[in-house]
């Protein structure tokens, strides 16, 4: 699975010009799931998303988890973190998963961000959103669980 994750101010997913998903101040993710990913890659995703110190603590240093802020969360799905341009100018998509292994994996992701006790708001998986965010920062980490990062 792979996560690209955004410190902001604020963020807020709409679907059809209805807000169906928002955060304050927290994390705006970005998800995609893999053909080869399983639960353990949705765990280990959540567990270092939950776990990165990227807010500023008293000194301003980034020493802060986004539950140590008392941020939230909004977290959306998309199959495009899995575009291939190595060939061509239109990207491929063959390394995405399909929604039958996607769905399941993106809530395991949600559930285990959600047990923190953190307020985690979603996207509406395989609709047309459009995502609103004020970067702070910016501050934009990429995460992958099968690279380690």
């Amino acid at each position: 699975m792979r996560a690209v994750v955004q410190r902001v101010a604020r963020a807020e997913v709409t679907v059809a010009g209805e807000v169906v998903g928002s955060c304050g101040r927290g994390l705006l993710v970005l998800v995609g799931v893999g053909k080869e990913d399983g639960p353990a890659d949705a765990a280990y995703l959540a567990e270092k998303t939950l776990g990165l110190r990227i807010f500023p603590d008293d000194q301003g240093k980034m020493n802060l988890s986004v539950a140590d802020s008392g941020g939230g969360m909004l977290a959306v799905s998309q199959f495009t973190l899995y575009g291939d341009t190595r060939r061509g100018r239109r990207p491929g998509f063959d390394g995405a998963a399909g929604p039958e292994l996607a769905v399941p994996l993106f809530e395991a992701y949600v559930r285990a961000l959600a047990a923190s006790g953190l307020k985690v708001g979603i996207g509406r998986f395989g609709a047309m959103m459009q995502v609103e965010l004020v970067n702070d920062g910016p501050v934009t980490i990429l995460l992958d669980s099968k690279r380690g990062f």
